[in-house]
């Protein structure tokens, strides 16, 4: 597990993105890791330490082909 620091303007999704490459299925595990995100607003202040899961393993998603 790593613990990361917000920056201004950050919000969950956000530090998810840029930690972990995603923000399905993760961005729901960070804040069961971090129950004291709930209290704060939804774009964090900085200085904010989050607990970050291992890297999760990648999903398999289908590929849609639109045209032939």
């Amino acid at each position: 597990m790593n613990a990361v620091q917000t920056i201004q303007g950050d919000t969950v999704d956000q530090v998810c993105d840029r930690h972990l490459g995603r923000t399905g299925g993760v961005t729901e595990q960070v804040l069961d890791l971090n129950p004291h995100l709930a209290l704060l607003p939804p774009v964090l202040p900085s200085g904010v330490l989050i607990d970050l899961p291992d890297a999760p393993a990648q999903s398999e998603q289908a590929i849609v082909q639109l045209w032939e």
